[in-house]
């Protein structure tokens, strides 16, 4: 989290949520080898490569959509044919609201973080919802901090046990 100069306003952003661990997958693989990937891994996604530069994801959502529903062979499609692409980025120090409206307006729930041109992380709908209890925790910490007007304190105890 960091503080705004001179205001006191803080500013959540994407690389104080996202995650780090970034797995990926060559295009030229098959559906089945990126699915067992996923799935040894635990994860809902891969980012796609091309001569080691990111170029798409492939989802759980692009596995059932575009193999099951349209019934291709996982063993002989090739990730390249089944996963969204371009890559939808936002840039490493992009503030969190930012993010959220670029999903909403793409209707994705994931979004790769870069900085120039380098992979750094993945941020996801998920991640947004994890990090509810730490504003929770920062709005109680303000709270007990300041001389919290009433309406404000009606508010806290109301929404925030």
């Amino acid at each position: 989290m960091s503080e705004s100069s001179g205001q006191g306003n803080v500013t959540l952003n994407v690389e104080d949520i996202m995650t780090r661990e970034i797995i990926t997958v060559d295009e030229n693989s098959t559906v089945k080898a990126a699915a067992e990937i996923m799935d040894k891994n635990e994860i809902s996604c891969l980012i796609a490569l091309r001569k080691g530069r990111a170029i798409g994801i492939i989802t759980e959502r692009d596995l059932l959509k575009r193999i099951i529903v349209e019934d291709r062979n996982p063993e002989k499609t090739k990730v390249a044919k089944v996963m969204s692409s371009p890559l939808e980025v936002v840039n490493f120090g992009t503030d969190l609201e930012k993010a959220l409206r670029l999903m909403f307006r793409k209707k994705i729930k994931k979004l790769a973080v870069v900085n120039e041109e380098n992979l750094l992380g993945l941020i996801s709908l998920t991640d947004i919802a994890r990090c509810q209890p730490t504003l929770i925790t920062l709005l109680k910490s303000f709270a007990a901090a300041q001389d919290t007007p009433k309406s404000m304190k009606q508010i806290l105890n109301h929404y925030i046990v």
